[in-house]
C-alpha cells in the first residue's frame, strides 16, 4: 500500500509541477494531495515537500492560513482568462457553444481562486 501512495503522491507532485504552467491544472491542490499522501507512506518525501524552497511555502500557507498570496491569484487569474481566451477566439471559434462552456470553466476557476482569503504578507 505504502507504494501505491507514494507512486501517486509522484504522480500528483508532477501534475502539480505541470499546473504552474498549465492554468487548468490546479498546483496547490495538488500539491496538497502529494503531501497527504507522502504523509502517510514516506516521511522523507512529505518532508522533503514541506521544506521545499519553492513548494513548501505554498503549502505552509495554505494549511496554516487557507489563503492564497494576492500575487500567486492575479498569476492564475491572468493565465487562465489568457490560455481559455486564446481557445475561445482561435481554437472553438465556429463552435458558439464550445465558446460558452469555456468561457463558463474560465468563469468557475476564476471563482474558485478568488474566493481563498488572500494572504497577506
Amino acid at each position: 500500500m505504502k507504494i501505491l501512495l507514494i507512486v501517486l503522491g509522484s504522480i500528483s507532485f508532477g501534475l502539480a509541477v505541470a499546473g504552474i504552467f498549465l492554468p487548468l491544472l490546479p498546483t496547490t491542490p495538488l500539491l496538497l494531495l502529494a503531501a497527504a499522501l507522502w504523509l502517510k507512506s514516506s516521511d522523507g518525501l512529505y518532508n522533503w515537500l514541506i521544506n521545499h524552497r519553492i513548494f513548501g511555502e505554498y503549502i505552509q500557507n495554505f494549511q496554516k492560513h487557507r489563503a492564497i498570496p494576492l500575487k500567486v491569484k492575479i498569476y492564475a487569474t491572468t493565465l487562465v482568462w489568457l490560455t481559455i481566451g486564446y481557445c475561445i477566439f482561435a481554437v472553438v471559434n465556429e463552435y458558439w457553444w464550445a465558446q460558452v462552456l469555456m468561457a463558463l470553466l474560465a468563469t468557475a476557476i476564476t471563482w474558485h481562486i478568488l474566493h481563498f482569503k488572500t494572504l497577506k504578507k
